[in-house]
């Protein structure tokens, strides 16, 4: 849900890019770094942005860097991470499968929220969007 309400925040409603254009986006690959447990029960967060939008943004796909965060009590209010990731999505036309052209609306968008200088140094990307 991180990644499609991210993508909602630029813009991009993903029943109306099947609908109206008759595309959709498919996981292509992910890979995940599990740093540390979540418990049953416990309130996490997911952080989601681009690490580095110039690598991360391609003709026809997204390279999403991921995070989840669980709330440190022990450290008054911190969090720790839990596990970090990424996951690339593809654009694809529904009816053959086969690669698109991400759409210029979302492209354009893109390039007006997301800064020059991102997160590659370990900091949240200005375009993260949290999830709980």
């Amino acid at each position: 849900r991180a990644r499609t309400d991210w993508l909602r925040a630029m813009g991009l409603n993903h029943r109306e890019l099947a609908s109206t254009e008759g595309l959709g986006l498919v996981v292509r690959d992910c890979a995940v770094r599990y740093l540390r447990p979540a418990r049953l029960d416990d309130l996490l967060s997911v952080e989601v942005g681009l690490a580095d939008p110039a690598a991360d943004v391609g003709r026809a796909s997204l390279r999403f860097a991921q995070r989840a965060l669980l709330a440190d009590e022990s450290s008054g209010g911190g969090e720790v991470v839990l596990a970090t990731g990424s996951v690339r999505v593809a654009c694809i036309h529904q009816a053959s499968g086969r690669p698109a052209s991400l759409p210029g609306a979302l492209l354009a968008r893109l390039s007006e929220q997301i800064p020059a200088h991102s997160g590659a140094d370990g900091t949240t990307p200005d375009g993260t969007a949290r999830q709980q």
